[in-house]
């Protein structure tokens, strides 16, 4: 088994990290520029994210490196730094993760290219695997452990990233964001999310989903995962409740405790693996720790006890009560 799964099997549930992007914005960071330059540029302030994270407990922190492909590095001129930047971030979580006295695994962060699939756009399945191996590479030359695919939208970009990591020799991980009505974007339902596995070239160890638009969407998009395929490990991510525009500003609604009900609703939904996202803190964290290790166990939740505890829907389906969403009835409507 890997690391990861040695962990897992020994600690029965693993708590993830926070929010790298909210957290480098608050120290500093401007909009519009690319945090991944700050692996070389800023790397005390790299260092001090993870070590927040480790401090509150975390035992998965995942890199500074979401944005770290060709495709997103070249609107900062930096296309050709791939791996360079991709290492170095590793390398900087393993500095900080040596002096914390204990195991905490090191996922690469992989996000999405930001381009559209052939036919929509430009991107074609041979490229999108190029760029995904290049910054594998990086992410496998600076020693992670995992390689983490996450806020996924379209499923060729999963398959895409699944070939990348392919003969890496690393444990795979991939989520999805269901923010468009209990849907991704590019229309991935979480149920359909377990069922792409076998079509993937590289079987990831942990499905899931992470970001999204609020905790209660994200727990929602658990239940219907785990419900479709009772038998993955599934990661559950969300942000740090509810996001409001105040201002110029994203604000997120969720507080300490919020979170520590989320982590144990989460549990009880079935994931195993528990992180926050966007606006999650180094203090919601520590939270949560604390919740995971003093749960219990209990039934697992129904969507209206989530919603009772958490929250409502920020972008619920068109009819959350049937789970049937406009796609299906417009189906019906025209094979009566």
């Amino acid at each position: 088994m890997s690391r990861f799964e040695e962990l897992l099997a020994e600690k029965g549930a693993l708590l993830a990290d926070g929010a790298t992007g909210t957290t480098l914005f608050d120290m500093g960071l401007t909009s519009g520029d690319a945090p991944e330059l700050w692996n070389v540029e800023e790397p005390d302030r790299i260092r001090a994210l993870h070590r927040g994270f480790v401090e509150a407990g975390s035992d998965i922190i995942l890199t500074n490196t979401f944005g770290a492909n060709r495709h997103r590095l070249k609107l900062h001129g930096a296309e050709g730094r791939v791996k360079e930047l991709n290492a170095a971030a590793v390398r900087l979580a393993r500095e900080v993760i040596e002096d914390a006295g204990r195991d905490v695994l090191i996922a690469g962060s992989i996000g999405p290219t930001g381009e559209l699939f052939q036919p929509l756009g430009a991107l074609s399945h041979e490229d999108a695997v190029e760029a995904f191996r290049e910054q594998i590479e990086g992410l496998v030359e600076g020693g992670a452990d995992i390689l983490w695919v996450e806020t996924m939208s379209a499923a060729e970009e999963m398959k895409a990233a699944a070939e990348a990591a392919h003969g890496s020799g690393l444990p795979l991980v991939i989520t999805a964001s269901f923010d468009t009505a209990g849907r991704t974007m590019m229309g991935l339902p979480p149920k359909g999310l377990g069922s792409l596995k076998s079509e993937f070239a590289c079987t990831p160890v942990a499905i899931g989903s992470n970001c999204g638009v609020g905790a209660s969407d994200l727990l929602a998009a658990i239940l219907e995962i785990t419900e479709a395929d009772p038998e993955a490990i599934v990661v559950a991510k969300g942000n740090c409740g509810i996001p409001q525009i105040r201002g110029d500003e994203v604000v997120y609604t969720g507080t300490p405790e919020l979170m520590a009900d989320y982590t144990r609703m989460a549990m009880d939904a079935g994931a195993r693996i528990i992180g926050g996202c966007c606006g999650t803190s180094a203090g919601h964290i520590a939270a949560m720790r604390q919740a995971m290790d003093s749960h219990a166990g209990g039934e697992r939740p129904s969507l209206e006890e989530v919603l009772g505890k958490i929250g409502p829907l920020v972008s619920p389906p068109a009819n959350p009560a049937s789970g049937e969403d406009r796609g299906a009835r417009r189906r019906r409507r025209r094979d009566a």
